[in-house]
C-alpha cells in the first residue's frame, strides 16, 4: 500500500522505498534522463536469487580462476592463497553492503548517489574514476575471452596460431576478440532485463561446467595431484606478511570496483533482504570456492601433465574430445560474458550517461565503453603476476576505496541515509554545493588519494613506478592502499561535514 502525498512530494511506500510522486521528475535535462531516474517500486523485482546468481556469473570467470595462480606464482601455497581470497572478498562485502542500501531504498544508480556527497556536477569526478577503470576491465576480460575462443577453435579446426599476424598476433585471434566483442555488446544493449534473465541461466550453467573440468582432470589424474602438499616458497614469517598485505589489497581491489557501482545493481532491488542476502550468499562463498576449484583442478593436471596448468582455457585444450572441446567453448563463452557485461558495461553506461545526459544515455554509454575498452589496450596489465596484482590491482583499488570512503561516510554518517531525492536531479538544490561542486568532497578525495597510492612502488625492472615510490615517504602506506584510501577519507569527509551534520540534526 502506497502513502498518498501532494503532487511533487515523494511517494515512501510502507517498506520504507522511496520514488518521485507524478510530475515530480526534473525538467532540466543537463542532469537527467530516463536511465538516470529512481527506478519505479513496482519495477524493483530482483530477488535473492537474482542478486546471488549475478555473483555467481560474475565470479566465475576467468580471471578469478587465476587469482589464486597468481598467488601461488609468488610464492604461496594453495592454503595460504584461498585463505587471501577468502579474507578479500569478507572485508570487500562490508563495503558492498553499505553503498548497495540506496538501491533498493531509493531506486538510483551510482553516479546519482555520488551527488549526494560530491555535487551534481562533482559526482562526474568518481563516476569518470569508475568509468576509467571499468573501461580497462572490459578490455582486459574481452581479450581474454577472445584468447579462449582462439585457443579452443584452434584445437577443433587446427593450425590457427600458424596464421599470419598483423600486431604481433596472429590474425584469427584479432577475429575471435572482435566477434566476442560484439557480441557482449549486443546484448548489454537490450538492457538490464535482458542481463538479469542472462545471469539467472549463465550462472548455474558456469558451476556446472567448472565441476565437469573437474571430475574430468580427477578421473584421468587417479585423485588430485601432489600440489596439495607443495609447501609454501614464503613459509609463515616476515617473507609472507610482506607478499600477503599488498596482495590482499590486491584481491580487494578485484572488486573493489564493485563495491562503487552496486547500486547500478540494487536499484532494482525488491527489498534490503534480496540484496543483503544475494550478496553475502554469491560473493564470498562463490569466490573463495572457486579458489579452491581452481587450486584442485591445477592439482589434477600436475599429476597428468607433469606441469601445473593454471590457466582453464589451456587445460580443456588438452582434450581431443571434440565434443568436450565445444562444451569448453561455450563454458568460456557464458561465463566470460556474464562478468564482463555486468561488472565492467553497466557502471560505466550509467557513469557516462550522467556527464552527458542530454545525448548519451544508458545503450550508447555501453557503445562508448566498448570503444574505449579496446582503444587503450588493457591487455598490457596482466603480462606478469607483480604489474597485475601490485600495480594495476593496487593502484585501483587505493583510488576506488578512497571514494568508497567517502560515500559510505555521507550516506550513513552525515545523512544517515535520509535523501533529497528530487534534490539530487536539481540544480540550486541540496546538493548544489559550489557552482554543483561539494570542496570538501573533493578535499578528502585528493588527501585520501594522495596517502593510498602516493607511495607506489615497483620491483626493479617490474613495473612502471619508482622503486622508491612515487612520493617515497608514503610508501610504507602503499601495501595498504585500499585501507588505508578507505579509512582516510572516511575520516576526514566526516569532520569536514560536521556543520552540515549539525545542520541536517537541527533540522
Amino acid at each position: 500500500m502506497t502513502a498518498t502525498v501532494p503532487s511533487g512530494e515523494p511517494i515512501i511506500d510502507q517498506d520504507g522505498r522511496v520514488e518521485l510522486a507524478p510530475g515530480a521528475a526534473p525538467s532540466d535535462n543537463r542532469f537527467v534522463n530516463d536511465d538516470l531516474l529512481p527506478v519505479p517500486v513496482a519495477q524493483r523485482r530482483w530477488t535473492t536469487y537474482n542478486f546471488a546468481a549475478l555473483w555467481v556469473g560474475m565470479a566465475h570467470n576467468i580471471p578469478s580462476w587465476l587469482l589464486a595462480s597468481g598467488l601461488v606464482t609468488l610464492g604461496m601455497d594453495w592454503k595460504q592463497a584461498v585463505f587471501t581470497i577468502a579474507l578479500a572478498n569478507l572485508i570487500v562485502l562490508f563495503p558492498m553492503l553499505l553503498t548497495g542500501h540506496a538501491g533498493p531504498k531509493y531506486g538510483i544508480p551510482f553516479p546519482v548517489l555520488a551527488r549526494a556527497s560530491f555535487g551534481l556536477r562533482g559526482a562526474n569526478l568518481p563516476a569518470l574514476i569508475r568509468a576509467g577503470v571499468a573501461c580497462a576491465w572490459f578490455g582486459i576480460q574481452t581479450w581474454i575471452g577472445g584468447q579462449g575462443i582462439f585457443v579452443l577453435l584452434g584445437k577443433i579446426f587446427g593450425g590457427w596460431a600458424e596464421a599470419a599476424e598483423v600486431g604481433g598476433q596472429p590474425w584469427t585471434l584479432w577475429v575471435c576478440f572482435v566477434l566476442f566483442w560484439a557480441l557482449e555488446l549486443a546484448i548489454i544493449y537490450r538492457g538490464m532485463e535482458a542481463l538479469r534473465r542472462f545471469e539467472n541461466w549463465a550462472a548455474p550453467f558456469v558451476i556446472v561446467g567448472a565441476l565437469v573440468l573437474l571430475v574430468w582432470i580427477a578421473t584421468k589424474a587417479g585423485g588430485l595431484g601432489p600440489l596439495l602438499d607443495q609447501p609454501s616458497k614464503l613459509g609463515w614469517g616476515a617473507d609472507f606478511w610482506t607478499v600477503f598485505f599488498p596482495s590482499l589489497m590486491g584481491m580487494i581491489a578485484f572488486w573493489s570496483t564493485l563495491s562503487l557501482n552496486i547500486p547500478d545493481f540494487t536499484r532494482f532491488g525488491a527489498g534490503q533482504r534480496a540484496q543483503i542476502w544475494g550478496q553475502s550468499l554469491g560473493l564470498p562463498t562463490t569466490m573463495t570456492l572457486f579458489a579452491l576449484l581452481s587450486v584442485f583442478v591445477t592439482s589434477g593436471s600436475q599429476a597428468v601433465y607433469g606441469v601445473a596448468v593454471w590457466d582453464p582455457v589451456q587445460l580443456a585444450a588438452k582434450t581431443d574430445n571434440v565434443f568436450g572441446l565445444l562444451f569448453a567453448l561455450v563454458t568460456v563463452l557464458v561465463a566470460t560474458l556474464s562478468v564482463n557485461i555486468a561488472a565492467n558495461v553497466v557502471s560505466p553506461a550509467y557513469d557516462l550517461a550522467n556527464l552527458a545526459p542530454k545525448v548519451i544515455n544508458f545503450r550508447r554509454g555501453a557503445l562508448i565503453t566498448g570503444v574505449v575498452g579496446v582503444l587503450i589496450m588493457p591487455w598490457k596489465l596482466t603480462e606478469t603476476p607483480e604489474l597485475y596484482i601490485f600495480t594495476w590491482l593496487g593502484l585501483v583499488g587505493g583510488l576506488l576505496g578512497t571514494v568508497a570512503g567517502i560515500l559510505i561516510a555521507d550516506y550513513w554518517v552525515v545523512r544517515r541515509t535520509v535523501l533529497d531525492l528530487p534534490g539530487l536531479y536539481t540544480p540550486g538544490g541540496r546538493y548544489w554545493y559550489a557552482s554543483g561542486w561539494n570542496p570538501r568532497a573533493v578535499a578528502a578525495f585528493v588527501v585520501g588519494g594522495v596517502l593510498a597510492v602516493g607511495g607506489s612502488h615497483s620491483a626493479p625492472g617490474k613495473g612502471p613506478f619508482p622503486e622508491d615510490g612515487l612520493i617515497p615517504f608514503l610508501k610504507p602506506l602503499a601495501d595498504y592502499g585500499w585501507a588505508v584510501g578507505l579509512g582516510a577519507s572516511l575520516v576526514l569527509y566526516m569532520v569536514l561535514m560536521l556543520p552540515e551534520r549539525a545542520r541536517l540534526t537541527a533540522g
